[in-house]
């Protein structure tokens, strides 16, 4: 079966770079929570990285992302756009600033395109919204409504299925 959607994060984070494996760390299981409230079964999905390589900087024992360069992220594109061709998803959702970058060709400003269908070259439609790792880092009094915000951005991908 075809995924009907394919969401586009940025990079493997420290857990997906040991692991081996996309949205395997913090950031992963609070997708999985969401897609789950969504309704997204998560093999109606197909998840990858708009940048291969996980960017960091060492601090002690501890690994920190680094958002990568935007030459970083072009250097990168052809394996993207080859994935896009080979598994044909029906639209794409943009999990952040560095992946909208990489699927629209163009900056994107997440806060305010945030929920919001364009539409690529190719006529694929990508819905752009937060990273699941922004939530993580907001204020906890402010995650539970973001939360909610993200899940309804989710429902809202598959609104675009089969179109």
């Amino acid at each position: 079966m075809r995924p009907a959607l394919m969401l586009v994060r940025e990079q493997p984070g420290d857990h997906e770079d040991l692991r081996g494996r996309p949205f395997v760390g913090p950031a992963g299981e609070l997708l999985a929570r969401a897609m789950d409230r969504a309704g997204l079964a998560r093999d109606s999905v197909f998840l990858t990285n708009a940048v291969r390589h996980f960017k960091f900087e060492p601090r002690g024992k501890r690994r920190i992302h680094k958002t990568p360069s935007q030459a970083e992220a072009a250097a990168c594109r052809h394996w993207l756009e080859e994935e896009i061709a080979i598994v044909q998803p029906h639209a794409l959702v943009a999990l952040g600033a560095t992946a909208a970058r990489s699927l629209l060709r163009r900056p994107v400003a997440v806060t305010a395109e945030r929920g919001q269908w364009h539409e690529r070259p190719d006529g694929r439609k990508v819905l752009v919204t937060l990273h699941p790792s922004a939530l993580l880092r907001m204020d906890p009094a402010l995650q539970p409504d973001a939360f909610e915000t993200f899940v309804r951005d989710l429902q809202a991908s598959t609104q675009q299925e089969g179109r």
